[in-house]
């Protein structure tokens, strides 16, 4: 508590605010009376900025040591290349997302209005919710990746072949006669019920990936429909903290869906794991063009 409490204190605005409404309090001549309202105003102010959660993660944020370099480089080269590895729909789609979460990010400065800079909100200027939309992007994008690759396993499979090959290998194995002195007829049978096992597990992964690949599209429709709502919810609601906490939020709920598909094991040609975001919204060359 007490580092929030510095912090809300030692702020520039409210130093300035502070020490001008003591220095106005001297040369007003009545120090007894104006004296004791600038420290009453000033332990409020300190009473709810320093509660304040908006301010509290703004003081985390300033106070977490800073990013390694490796991990940053790391974050943009992976994100790089899964953007060059996206069909030109799925490219421009991800533009789309993003150049909205730009739009959401300079309406929610707007929202906030002249006194967003001040010690008030002095996470503001950083441009609140961006770290929020980062996430978002970021699992928009992994989505958007894993999609086309559960796609192009689709595309790449004969589900025919593997359901002719199943009723081949049952029909084959009713018809086999095995007998006990005949070592070839017991080893075909094996060969049989291996290949028809193998065939069985290969129909499973195809219909467990095709059902994988609603959900994504489920929870890709959702994001996009999401964002949009954001926009709407500032804009009617007209609250400062409004479009940062439902960010968090969504970007919450996306996480539980990324591991959910994380635990499928679905097929993809690179690791996705990062410690690190990659910083989309301002790190906007990565995706030129």
């Amino acid at each position: 508590m007490m580092r929030y409490l510095k912090a809300a204190f030692l702020n520039r605005w409210n130093l300035l605010f502070f020490s001008g409404g003591m220095a106005a309090a001297a040369i007003s001549g009545r120090f007894d009376i104006v004296a004791p309202l600038v420290t009453a105003a000033e332990l409020a102010y300190l009473g709810f900025i320093g509660t304040h959660p908006t301010f509290r993660r703004y003081v985390d944020i300033q106070a977490a040591p800073p990013r390694d370099q490796a991990d940053k480089a790391r974050a943009e080269t992976l994100s790089r290349q899964l953007y060059q590895q996206l069909t030109r729909e799925d490219r421009q789609r991800f533009d789309e997302v993003r150049e909205r979460c730009e739009e959401l990010q300079q309406l929610a400065l707007r929202i906030q209005g002249p006194g967003a800079n001040s010690a008030a909100n002095p996470g503001a200027s950083r441009g609140e919710g961006t770290e929020g939309l980062d996430r978002l992007l970021w699992m928009f994008l992994k989505l958007l990746h894993t999609r086309r690759s559960v796609s192009t396993f689709l595309r790449q499979t004969d589900v025919r072949g593997i359901e002719h090959d199943i009723q081949v290998a049952e029909r084959n194995l009713k018809t086999l006669q095995v007998h006990a002195d005949d070592p070839s007829l017991e080893r075909k049978r094996r060969l049989l019920e291996e290949t028809l096992q193998t065939s069985k597990t290969r129909l499973e992964n195809y219909n467990r990936a095709q059902a994988n690949l609603e959900v994504m599209d489920l929870e890709l429709h959702r994001l996009e429909n999401t964002i949009h709502s954001l926009g709407e919810l500032a804009v009617t609601r007209n609250e400062p903290t409004a479009l940062s906490d439902k960010i968090d939020l969504m970007a919450e709920s996306m996480l539980q869906t990324e591991r959910a598909m994380g635990e499928l094991r679905l097929p993809t040609s690179l690791d996705l794991e990062l410690e690190t975001v990659p910083q989309i919204l301002r790190s906007p060359v990565i995706f030129e063009k």
